[in-house]
């Protein structure tokens, strides 16, 4: 039986994202693991903290975790822009790297205001 995030297509859209990021930066040439190190975490962190606020009980708790994974889609936006401006991920690619992480960011807003709509 899977867990309730697992049903969230903000999740799965998530988890999307984080897998087509790993494949993507194992092309990246030798000396720039910073980059690949930072972009892979910050996109599995959006994934990671969507399915780590579902587990929490309190709304506060839930706000945080929810709020970070926004965080973290919107910190993959300037590590994406670099590896552009270095060649390594071409322009379509990026524009639509951009594209997904705004869905997600606007969906995790969604989560994050629908916390206040509910009663607990």
């Amino acid at each position: 039986m899977p867990f309730m995030f697992e049903k969230l297509e903000v999740y799965l859209k998530s988890v999307d994202l984080a897998d087509e990021v790993a494949r993507l930066t194992e092309a990246f040439p030798r000396g720039y693991g910073y980059l690949v190190d930072q972009l892979n975490r910050a996109a599995l962190s959006i994934a990671a903290n969507i399915a780590e606020g579902n587990g929490r009980f309190t709304k506060p708790d839930r706000r945080n975790f929810f709020t970070i994974a926004r965080g973290s889609a919107q910190e993959c936006v300037p590590l994406i822009e670099v590896a552009r401006r270095r060649g390594m991920v071409s322009d379509e690619t990026a524009l639509g790297l951009h594209e997904r992480l705004e869905v997600i960011a606007k969906m995790i807003s969604g989560l994050i205001n629908g916390l206040d709509q509910r009663v607990q």
